[in-house]
């Protein structure tokens, strides 16, 4: 596979940036730079992002047909870090759509020439599966695929998975995690605090990816209230799933818009129980004492009868919107 353009490396990434929550701001002067730097916006936070990237293609060794990697052309060694924020050291396989992480300790400094990194292919279709897939190497370390979705949660804990991620025992339930596998407390016996937790990420962000998956599927990739697409969906919980555990499941979710979004989850509106999206007429109350009505109108405009999934089956279980209107104290 022939290299790709500086200036599509840049646009999936600003893509991966926006399907995993956040929005991406291109801030090098130009395409063709090591690093690539970005703001992104995540939540209430601002972060500096740094990105060293080069196209994944086929390690060229018969003997070892699974093996790709990453050739780190055009850069001197030692790496530059992002003194503000994270740096990234990444591939990304255009014929997948899937970016790998690699341990930046391990490649910071490299002798002259073009030094290259390895995958294997098998863990870039296992992450194109789970969202994200780990690969051990023979020195321990530890290479990641990161499917798009997932690349700010890679960004916020790659510096704990690549360390962490070397212990053979961790790496086994890491893989299993993944695969959204049930991991007894009896397996975790003996991780430090530390290792728990980077389980226990990589078990949320494996069910997050599949709720999220499986939602946005059901619902034809559409707003459920607007019935618009334009790439631009959450995956939203009737019932939080904080609350008694709910179920991660199509029936416990809403495809929605971020600003429709914000609004179920903060109260604003609710799905009664005839799957109609309503205003919730005690928080419209306190934004007109507070003189926020601005754009109102419109927003309320598409509320009414909610675009449902086709499948019967994967319609939001009523129960459950009853359970929500309860925890959110609509009405």
């Amino acid at each position: 596979m022939p290299a790709l353009s500086p200036k599509i490396f840049v646009r999936k990434l600003l893509d991966a940036f926006a399907e995993s929550g956040g929005s991406g701001y291109y801030v090098s002067e130009a395409y063709r730079t090591h690093p690539r730097k970005f703001f992104i916006e995540y939540g209430d936070e601002t972060i500096s992002v740094w990105v060293y990237i080069w196209t994944i293609t086929h390690g060229g060794r018969v003997s070892l047909p699974d093996e790709y990697r990453i050739q780190m052309t055009s850069v001197k060694s030692p790496l530059q870090l992002n003194p503000e924020g994270y740096t990234l050291l990444a591939g990304y396989y255009q014929e997948l759509n899937i970016f790998s992480g690699f341990d930046l300790k391990h490649h910071r400094v490299f002798t002259s020439g073009s030094p290259s990194v390895q995958i294997q292919k098998k863990t870039l279709l296992d992450g194109l599966q789970n969202g994200m897939a780990f690969d051990r190497k023979n020195n321990e370390e530890i290479a990641i695929a990161i499917r798009p979705d997932q690349l700010i949660n890679y960004i916020f804990n790659a510096e704990s998975l690549h360390e962490h991620g070397t212990s053979s025992r961790l790496y086994k339930l890491l893989g299993k995690a993944a695969n959204m596998e049930t991991i007894s407390e009896s397996a975790q016996k003996g991780l430090t605090k530390e290792k728990k937790k980077i389980l226990q990420l990589v078990e949320k962000y494996a069910r997050d990816a599949n709720f999220s998956k499986s939602v946005k599927l059901a619902y034809d990739n559409r707003c459920a209230v607007t019935r618009q697409q334009l790439k631009l969906l959450d995956a939203a919980h009737i019932l939080p799933f904080s609350e008694s555990m709910s179920p991660d499941t199509v029936n416990n979710g809403l495809s929605l818009s971020p600003t429709y979004h914000r609004a179920y989850d903060n109260g604003l509106i609710y799905l009664d129980e005839n799957y109609h999206m309503r205003i919730r007429n005690s928080k419209l109350d306190e934004l007109r004492a507070a003189g926020q009505v601005g754009g109102l109108k419109k927003f309320i405009e598409p509320l009414g009868k909610i675009h449902l999934p086709s499948d019967r089956n994967q319609w939001p279980d009523k129960e459950l919107i009853i359970q929500a209107n309860k925890f959110r104290h609509t009405g």
